[in-house]
């Protein structure tokens, strides 16, 4: 027989007291309930805890040892209860985050900060790390959530869109494209061109969208962030067509950006989690509040 919380309270409140009587009435039970309570105790430890000294109840010299070690586990019972019940109450926690860059430099610090408001007491720890490494990261659990485009191979994830991105053209301020308007893929193709590394989901994309315009690329560079794409297009390396989540981090830059089509590449951009298993209080919150408040996110949100 195993030893309950209940029995061990019973025993602590009758060792402190030395009564039923007043035991009872701090715990709000009956004396017969106590006394079963202690009884089924003794029977759990294997010996008496208490004897009678006249009306008193006092503890035989193996039930003060157990008193001590009573009390430690009820305190620790009481703060790991504490712990998680606070973990549900979003008073304590971690929001455990992995975002692609050109979301967490352009779309997260608003809604993070409008998370951090409603939940001040959450820790928030973020990756912001390429396409690739959110789907990873995710599917090995060393984060609950991931905003990244929708991969080709979800690999056992669920995807719920946000937003839907529009590829768009960035050249420099001096370039013969800036002055137009808008772009075609075909015109990008007649002057060299910044791109993603090679065997990212944003080549990909690039590539495709060459073919389907029966142009090839003069690729000069590769980069792994398009931040870094950015800079070199602001030193006059060539041109680029980045998603339009970027938008406002290429004119911050000085940068021209450009409505691009034919064709026109539209990706999703939105929250992997895994299909099975429950999230955190913390991950919950946060994915709530994105949901219910989409006004810090693109024109093109996409309702669930």
């Amino acid at each position: 027989m195993s030893a309950t919380i209940k029995q061990l309270r019973a025993f602590v409140a009758v060792a402190r007291s030395h009564s039923l009587a007043q035991a009872s009435a701090q715990l709000h039970t009956s004396q017969p309930a106590l006394s079963v309570a202690i009884r089924n105790l003794e029977d759990a430890t294997g010996g008496p805890l208490f004897s009678r000294d006249g009306r008193q109840l006092v503890l035989t010299p193996e039930g003060r040892e157990f008193l001590t070690r009573a009390e430690q586990l009820l305190n620790n019972w009481d703060q790991s209860l504490d712990a998680i019940q606070q973990r549900f109450r979003l008073n304590r926690g971690q929001l455990l985050l992995a975002v692609i860059p050109a979301f967490a430099l352009n779309r997260l610090p608003e809604l993070l900060s409008s998370f951090h408001r409603d939940n001040p007491q959450i820790n928030i720890v973020l990756e912001d790390i390429v396409m690739e490494g959110v789907v990873q990261s995710v599917q090995e659990g060393r984060v609950e959530l991931g905003i990244s485009f929708r991969p080709e191979d979800l690999g056992g994830l669920e995807f719920t869109p946000l937003e839907r991105d529009r590829f768009i053209a960035v050249t420099p301020p001096q370039h013969p494209l800036s002055s137009k308007e808008a772009l075609h893929w075909r015109d990008l193709a007649d002057y060299p061109f910044i791109s993603m590394n090679r065997g990212s989901a944003v080549r990909r994309w690039t590539e495709q969208a060459f073919a389907d315009c029966g142009k090839v690329a003069r690729y000069l560079c590769e980069a792994n962030q398009l931040s870094t794409i950015g800079q070199l297009i602001r030193a006059n390396m060539g041109v680029s067509a980045v998603p339009s989540l970027c938008e406002g981090q290429m004119r911050e830059y000085g940068l021209h950006c450009h409505p691009l089509s034919a064709p026109v590449v539209y990706q999703e951009v939105g929250i992997l989690m895994k299909s099975r298993g429950t999230l955190s209080a913390a991950a919950s919150a946060f994915l709530r509040s994105i949901q219910q408040d989409p006004g810090n996110l693109h024109p093109g949100y996409l309702p669930k």
